[in-house]
């Protein structure tokens, strides 16, 4: 069995306010090139198509377009990410061609599709509040990520157990961070109860874990016997993932072995960081980068005159400029935020610096409770 694993699309995203459609698009026609040259017998792709609940009519159309291509290579096995409206990007999945099938329900996640002597089975993303009860087969389960995504693997398991197939036959898609994953920035944050994360013992007993939402191309280390590796998101979309190498994951199973190979996604445009003195990013050191999406950090004494619009002369594509001269003042109270910070523990250090003192328990159970009405309030939308 060939796969070709992607993920984490995101499409109708922007980056800095910059649309990326087009570069996304590009990135689909590559995947469709992949998929007809390797001749492989699945695509899978592990949530997040797109950024929002609601997508641009453009993204929608986009995804219309690529799906209809590559059934006329292959067989295309969808799942929703925690990006997703499951119900929306699973609406017409009862009218779909054979070739294209999409998995957005708890009902069939243990409803393999069978590609080149495989079983795939497509995990939606399984948010322990929305699904607890559903797979709790009566009694609800814990409120926690490992608790849904272990209920949903045993029944794959026992779907597996039902039909004789050994575990080096299934292949499962799934949208979760597994302990052990390297996040970036543009990953949004999944907290439940204050965990994210779910253990890679979870997913024993298949051959191969297809992971979406980490944003990063890796493999995980877990149980033996079974292969778990993150596609990573086909494009950069924050400063942090700069440095990574987009890819899809060329899958091959043969007898029980899986080897995977990274094939590399094409960059349409790079991310990159330029620091220097405002003269110095005029001349020289700023060339490699003229073409670039850049994040620009002028460390001149005091802010040159006309700081922007000189920036942008030089390159085109900043995305960011800014101004931070080596010296700054030490009694500073200002605070970068990580974009993967707790935003708990952000609204608890807030709480502190008014009050003077950390934020007790009762507070920080008030700040978790609010949090997550507003991320349920989201997913509903």
């Amino acid at each position: 069995m060939r796969m070709l694993h992607t993920s984490d699309w995101h499409l109708g995203r922007s980056l800095h306010g910059v649309d990326l459609l087009d570069h996304q698009a590009a990135f689909l026609d590559h995947l469709v090139d992949v998929a007809r040259t390797e001749q492989v017998d699945a695509v899978v792709v592990a949530g997040d198509v797109y950024d929002r609940a609601i997508p641009p009519v453009e993204a929608v159309t986009l995804l219309s377009e690529t799906l209809a291509r590559l059934a006329e290579h292959t067989t295309v096995v969808v799942t929703s990410g925690n990006h997703d409206s499951a119900t929306r990007l699973g609406f017409g999945a009862a009218l779909m061609r054979e070739r294209i099938r999409l998995r957005t329900r708890v009902a069939s996640l243990a409803e393999p599709v069978e590609v080149g002597g495989a079983l795939v089975y497509g995990l939606p993303y399984l948010d322990p509040d929305s699904v607890r009860d559903e797979l709790g087969d009566g009694e609800p389960l814990a409120r926690s990520h490992e608790a849904v995504l272990g209920a949903a693997m045993r029944r794959v398991r026992a779907d597996l157990a039902r039909r004789g197939r050994p575990s080096g036959d299934a292949v499962v898609a799934a949208h979760a961070f597994v302990v052990g994953g390297l996040p970036s920035e543009s990953e949004r944050d999944i907290r439940v109860g204050g965990v994210d994360v779910v253990a890679a013992e979870a997913f024993a007993g298949v051959g191969y874990v297809a992971l979406g939402h980490l944003h990063g191309a890796q493999q995980v280390t877990g149980p033996q016997g079974t292969v778990l590796r993150y596609s990573g998101s086909p494009l950069a979309y924050s400063f942090s993932e700069a440095r990574q190498v987009k890819s899809s994951v060329l899958v091959e199973a043969v007898a029980g072995q899986v080897r995977t190979e990274l094939v590399p996604c094409p960059v349409p445009r790079r991310l990159a960081d330029v620091t220097g003195t405002l003269a110095d990013l005029l001349g020289a050191a700023g060339e490699a980068h003229v073409a670039d999406w850049v994040r620009v950090t002028v460390t001149d004494d005091v802010r040159p005159g006309d700081l922007y619009a000189r920036v942008r002369g030089r390159f085109p594509h900043a995305l960011v400029v800014q101004h931070e001269p080596p010296q700054r003042e030490r009694a500073s109270t200002s605070h970068v935020v990580p974009g993967a910070a707790d935003p708990v523990q952000v609204a608890a250090d807030f709480v502190a610096h008014v009050t003077g003192r950390p934020a007790d328990d009762g507070e920080r159970a008030v700040l978790r409770a609010a949090y997550e009405d507003v991320v349920a309030l989201e997913r509903s939308a």
